[in-house]
């Protein structure tokens, strides 16, 4: 289906648009993509990184772009791995084509993940490895290990220089004595070598049965060979022979007991180490108290609070064997909470007071030192008299531990009275705690209820809540709340509250906060049995949450179509009312009888009964609406950003042409469009040119065509489309069209490309493969490249010559393709030749492809020769005819054979116009290099189709 016509409208005075417009089916084009990096990269020549890792120095500024094609436009999304070890995606992702960090750190390493799509067919992913490089300082130990010799009268002493650095790429070391570079079993006294479950990469040099000499300035030097232009760093020790551990000593005790604002100071002093240690307090747990103050080994607190409690670390480190660590437990004097509880019985289950029963009371404070806590009883203001049926215990293995228990046997009505215990630090300026207890006919057990008509509270969300238990009995126990139903905290950020009054207060519920609640009696300040237990339920009443929030709704004129707002959470979960109303008058609408929804049908959609429709739905505590737009206008077009060569120049005239190119989006929802108003304005100007494009019919997926004549080189313009149907104007879309030189048509010539020139005459790598061709001579090549493959030389012999190849090394794989692409030929004769030479030397040799790829609306790419495996070490020639229809590229494609010995180089292409030569080459057209015998022919594979009708000599 194709069509074209011709449209001449004016706009202003002295203005004239012409323009072509053609249209043709282009189906949805499914996203494609490809990951180039730009900002601060460096590569490892050695390792020879391709595209798809990306090498840089941390600290540097990461810039990753991702290139996508499709139609409509796809959307970028970047996610990333923490490396190899997870196929997770972050949670968290970056909406952008273009993905920028600054300051890149060693942990945002990995690989990165660009994902793009569009709605038609997969999405398209693409990845690329980050590799943070980086060299932190060395960190040089010294150990020694001494050992007696039974038999001798002397001592072995070996030493060990221990050196640890942590590095990307690993990190090379080298030891020095003084200038002198130390190397493995240099003498019988050097050992170097690599110890085994280290973290970070080590390296330690060995002095056995240390001599004078040993006695030096030792060097350890770490380098990454400069990759990322990091410098090499050094660490250096002085060896003698007073050289020793640290040593360390304390001026206190390793456990401190001291008072509440006393003023403490702690003397940490070196006994030994050689270089002078350094000296170091640390706290735990926590920082150092803001109240204290370090002046070298001494550590003074003033005013010391509880809160300074803790352990206080005194370590001294000169990097000679393991650091000195001194430790000072320090206990702040404090007591809180006293409790009692009353324990019937136990042998005979009681839970009641009972003559002729015993009965223990106890009594617990939470101290510090809790065993330095000495408990005193009275009995009604005097202290309890002990004997046989009344006893005093510590540490009942039944409660809490250090806690004081007054055990009466054999209750008897003398005992009744008030009992009560007191909680001492003898000889320190702690206050003393108390409890008191009543013992009487009228102590019983608690019993808990809920109040009548409290069991369940409802209440509106962001309200003040209030539960309420009931306690009886004497003592009245506090009273612990949780959740049931709900294995969360409470409101308060603990699983349980206490209160003593039995009401659980909350400010400003949520709907989270919905559940039911236990209320239990606690087993102290009261009777120690089982707790007793009720339960209260809470409702949160919250308005309904309704969908859609929005909808836009296209119908064409004179359809029906019917609006549904859904509630889909809500407390009550029931629609008690839903009013309708039409850009903001009030509908006349039945009241609804569904239980979660309201509906609204439009019998017939016109100018008159499009605009705005929202639904208010109220469940009696809130309303929460749905908001449809209806509307017969036709949807936006989407251009289409992948037109091949969109700028066309006029040589005459400093202007240039523009092919825009769209489809329009759902062009069946609504009634057929009849033309676009298309609106051309220049950047910066406020004038617009406005002309219309008519349609005689509209598809989905049909690719419309207008080329925008006489625009200024090198200005850029806004472009405006609007569809228009018989309804009226549509959704309009927007771009942006920038100037760009066009590319050029050469004309093909008999002239040879060489590769002398970095511009490789014109050839770009393609950014759809796996990796790069590589421009080099006898002089560029890597000395440490693979032997037995590809060429010494170019095809000339000369070490200046250059040539393209491809390197099969690490971290290439097989079946990985490197693609050459010729600039764009304009078509001047009906046939060409496409000679080149090629070298294909190696056990492991791919293939070397040669395709041909037309341009016309789409590129098409056609194999028109092939060759694969070992073809000897020399240069040899091949001739291929081609047939192009239209403007054409040459391709060259490597393909990495099964492992590294498989380079392939090619040289001196030359495009001919006419046939190529029938007659045989000559010899001097097969080279042969050094070490290699005479050339053999081979026959090459042809492929492609028969439009082409080629054929292939070689020598």
């Amino acid at each position: 289906f194709n069509r074209l016509c011709m449209l001449v409208s004016g706009r202003g005075p002295g203005v004239l648009l012409v323009s072509l417009f053609t249209s043709s089916f282009l189906p949805t084009a499914p996203a494609q993509a490809q990951i180039i990096h730009a900002g601060q990269a460096c590569v490892v020549k050695e390792d020879n990184i391709s595209e798809r890792v990306y090498t840089i120095r941390e600290g540097d500024t990461l810039v990753l772009q991702c290139l996508v094609t499709g139609h409509p436009r796809p959307q970028v999304r970047w996610t990333k791995t923490a490396g190899s070890a997870s196929d997770k995606f972050q949670e968290t992702s970056v909406l952008n084509e273009t993905l920028r960090i600054e300051k890149i750190q060693r942990l945002q390493g990995g690989r990165y993940y660009c994902k793009a799509e569009n709605g038609v067919g997969v999405p398209a992913i693409k990845s690329i490895r980050v590799d943070v490089q980086y060299l932190d300082e060395p960190v040089l130990t010294v150990h020694q290990t001494i050992s007696d010799v039974r038999g001798s009268f002397y001592q072995e002493k070996t030493v060990f220089l221990r050196c640890t650095v942590n590095s990307n790429p690993p990190a090379r070391f080298i030891w020095k004595r003084g200038a002198e570079t130390l190397s493995h079993s240099q003498d019988n006294g050097v050992d170097i070598y690599e110890p085994l479950y280290t973290q970070g990469e080590t390296k330690v040099l060995k002095l056995k049965n240390l001599r004078p000499q040993d006695y030096a300035s030792y060097t350890c030097q770490v380098s990454v060979r400069n990759v990322c232009s990091i410098p090499d760093k050094s660490i250096t020790f002085q060896l003698t022979n007073t050289t020793a551990p640290p040593a360390l000593k304390l001026s206190v005790n390793e456990t401190l007991v001291v008072n509440p604002g006393d003023n403490i100071t702690m003397q940490c002093s070196l006994t030994g180490g050689d270089p002078q240690p350094e000296v170091v307090w640390s706290h735990s747990p926590g920082p150092m108290p803001p109240n204290s103050l370090v002046q070298g080994g001494n550590l003074t607190i003033w005013r010391i609070r509880v809160e300074d409690s803790g352990y206080y670390n005194c370590t001294a480190i000169n990097n000679v064997g393991n650091p000195a660590k001194k430790t000072v437990n320090l206990l702040v004097r404090s007591m809180k909470n006293a409790t009692f509880q009353i324990t019937p019985d136990v042998i005979k289950e009681s839970e009641t007071i009972q003559l002729g029963q015993d009965l223990k009371l106890s009594c617990h404070v939470d101290a510090v030192p809790q065993e330095k806590v000495v408990y005193s009883w009275y009995k009604n203001g005097k202290p309890a008299r002990f004997s046989d049926r009344l006893l005093i215990t510590r540490n009942d293995p039944e409660l809490p531990p250090v806690t004081c228990s007054l055990e009466i046997i054999d209750l008897r009505f003398s005992d009744y009275g008030t009992y009560l215990c007191v909680a001492t630090f003898q000889g320190a300026p702690i206050p003393d705690l108390s409890v008191e207890v009543n013992i009487s006919s009228e102590t019983v057990p608690p019993t808990i209820s809920v109040p009548k008509g409290q069991s369940t509270i409802t209440v509106r969300e962001g309200s003040r809540a209030e539960l309420q238990c009931e306690v009886r009995g004497k003592p009245k126990p506090p009273i612990i709340w949780s959740r049931v139903d709900k294995e969360t905290p409470m409101p308060s950020g603990t699983m349980t509250t206490e209160t003593y009054d039995g009401k659980l207060r909350l400010e400003s519920v949520s709907r989270e906060m919905s559940g039911t609640y236990k209320c239990q009696t606690a087993r102290y300040n009261g009777f120690n049995i089982r707790p007793r237990e009720a339960l209260v339920q809470l409702n949160v009443q919250f308005p309904p949450v309704v969908e859609p929030a929005f909808q836009d709704v296209r119908q064409g004129v004179g359809r029906s179509v019917t609006l549904r707002c859904t509630m889909l959470k809500g407390s009550p979960m029931k629609v008690a009312t839903s009013v309708w109303r039409f850009n903001g008058t009030l509908l006349a609408q039945p009241p609804a009888e569904q239980q979660d929804y309201s509906e609204l049908k439009v019998d017939s959609v016109s100018r008159e009964t499009s605009g705005n429709y929202e639904c208010s739905i109220s469940n009696d505590v809130g309303v929460s609406a749905c908001l449809f737009q209806v509307s017969a206008k036709a949807y936006s077009p989407e251009f289409y950003y992948d037109t091949p060569n969109p700028t066309l120049s006029q040589k005459q005239s400093k202007n240039y042409s523009y092919i825009l190119q769209w489809t329009q989006k759902e062009p069946d929802a609504v009634d057929p469009i009849l033309k676009y108003r298309l609106e051309v304005r220049q950047l910066a100007q406020r004038s617009t040119i406005q002309t219309f494009i008519p349609v005689q019919k509209m598809e989905k997926g049909l690719l419309l065509e207008h080329i925008l004549p006489n625009l200024k080189v090198p200005q850029s313009y806004e472009v405006r489309l609007t569809p228009i149907t018989s309804f009226g104007a549509g959704d309009m879309a927007a771009r942006i069209i920038r100037y760009m030189e066009p590319i050029s048509y050469p004309n093909p010539t008999d002239n040879t490309c060489r590769f002398e020139d970095e511009k490789i005459c014109g050839f770009v790598q393609d950014k759809m493969d796996n990796f790069d061709w590589t421009r080099q001579n006898a002089l560029t090549q890597n000395p440490k490249r693979t032997v037995n493959t590809g060429p010494p030389t170019d095809i000339s012999g000369t070490p200046e010559g250059y040539y393209m190849f491809i390197e099969a090394s690490r971290p290439r794989v097989t079946g990985d393709k490197a693609r050459l692409i010729s600039p764009l030929y304009n078509i001047t004769a009906k046939y060409y030749c496409v000679s080149f030479y090629y070298h294909m030397y190696g056990k492991h040799i791919g293939s070397l492809n040669l395709l041909v790829r037309v341009r016309n609306k789409r590129a098409i790419d056609t194999q028109v020769w092939s060759l694969s495996g070992n073809r000897g070490n020399m240069w040899q020639q091949a001739h291929v005819p081609i047939n192009p229809p239209g403007p054409f590229q040459i391709i060259f494609e490597g393909v990495r054979g099964t492992s590294y010995e498989g380079d392939i180089a090619i040289d001196d292409v030359t495009l001919k116009k006419g046939d190529c030569p029938r007659k045989p080459i000559g010899p001097n057209k097969a080279v042969a290099l050094p070490g290699n015998g005479v050339p053999a022919l081979h026959s090459p594979c042809l492929c492609g189709p028969l439009t082409f009708f080629l054929y292939v000599l070689l020598r």
